[in-house]
Order: structure tokens, then C-alpha cells, then sequence
């Protein structure tokens, strides 16, 4: 059995809509992407984040996030991330299909929070989940997520799409782990709490 570990930027308003990029995820009309960009070269977010993941991983993506990801990462000169992503296997839960192609990619077939949990029941590996939002909060709504890594920047942004929305499940989370940085970025680990 696996365990899922969702890896999210997100700021103080709890947006976490294209972070990496201006051009990341503009759905909607948002215009203020790349907002996060400064921290993916933090060694404390980055040792939070791997530490988290473990070496014993695979993705788990939404379509949309699959695409730019992939997109992204498959294009970039050899360095050891790049090189885990590349040779990680992925799985992509979407209810359309894609017709971009990565390296070791399966796609779930059918209703997606069965396959996933059909997926976390069978698979042996962590399950680690960037962004997707759709993905993410599907998710949620069947209590499938076991871990959020929360990556928290001192921003306030008034708009674009947020991780916890208005109508989503109750959850009450337990902080099990957690890294401040100089910059004021706050990385939480927290799990459901029993």
C-alpha cells in the first residue's frame, strides 16, 4: 500500500495557481504567476521537500499539471532533479486524455478518485502530487491524501485559484513537521489528524 503526499507553494491567502511561472496557469485571467520562484533555489525548502518524498517515489498528477510539468522539466539539460523526474514512473488521473508523452507515464482510466484509490492500494511507492489542483481536490473529498507538505510564502496575492476552498470537506490536520526559512517561508508538514 502506498501513501499519498501532496507537495504545494501556496501563499498566506492560501493561492497556490502558478507559482514557478508567470505563464504557468493563467486559467481564469490570472496574471500574478511566478510568485514562488525564489524559493525553489531554498536548500531548506528543498531538503523539506525531499525529505518528504523519500527515495522510494513516483508522481501522481492531474492532467493540466502532467502537461506543464512535463512539458518543463523533460526539456531541461541533465542535474539530478531533472534526472529523478525524468526517470520516476508518473501517473496521470484526468478525465481527458493527453497528447503529450513522457517517459514511464500511465494514465488511469475511468472515475478518478477510484483509480487513484485503487492505484494507493496496489502501488509500493510513495505517491507524491505537485500542484494539480483539480486532482488535489478531488482527493480530499474522498480523504485520499495522507500527507500535505505545505510551502507557506509571506505573500498575499487577492486573487487566482486557492488549495482550501469554501465548499470543500472539513479537515482538521496535525502538524508533524516544519522548517522556517531567512526569507520567512514556512514549510509544514501535516497530516490527518485521527
Amino acid at each position: 500500500m502506498s501513501k499519498i503526499v501532496a507537495i504545494e507553494h501556496i501563499t498566506l491567502d492560501g493561492v497556490f495557481q502558478g507559482p514557478a511561472r508567470p505563464d504557468e496557469d493563467t486559467r481564469g485571467g490570472f496574471t500574478a504567476g511566478g510568485w514562488a520562484g525564489a524559493a525553489d533555489n531554498d536548500n531548506a525548502i528543498q531538503k523539506a521537500i525531499g525529505g518528504q518524498m523519500g527515495t522510494n517515489w513516483s508522481l501522481l498528477l492531474g492532467r493540466v499539471s502532467y502537461e506543464d510539468v512535463g512539458g518543463f522539466w523533460s526539456k531541461q539539460p541533465p542535474n539530478p532533479f531533472t534526472d529523478s523526474l525524468n526517470r520516476a514512473e508518473k501517473f496521470v488521473a484526468a478525465s481527458k486524455p493527453s497528447s503529450f508523452s513522457w517517459q514511464h507515464t500511465t494514465f488511469l482510466d475511468g472515475d478518478v478518485p477510484n483509480g487513484v484509490a485503487d492505484l494507493k492500494e496496489h502501488h509500493d511507492k510513495t505517491l507524491v502530487i505537485f500542484g494539480s489542483a483539480v486532482l488535489v481536490r478531488s482527493l480530499m473529498q474522498t480523504d485520499l491524501i495522507d500527507r500535505f507538505v505545505l510551502i507557506v510564502h509571506p505573500l498575499v496575492l487577492g486573487e487566482g485559484r486557492r488549495l482550501f476552498v469554501d465548499e470543500g470537506p472539513a479537515e482538521k490536520l496535525r502538524l508533524v513537521d516544519s522548517v522556517t526559512t531567512q526569507a520567512g517561508v514556512f514549510a509544514g508538514t501535516y497530516e490527518l489528524a485521527a
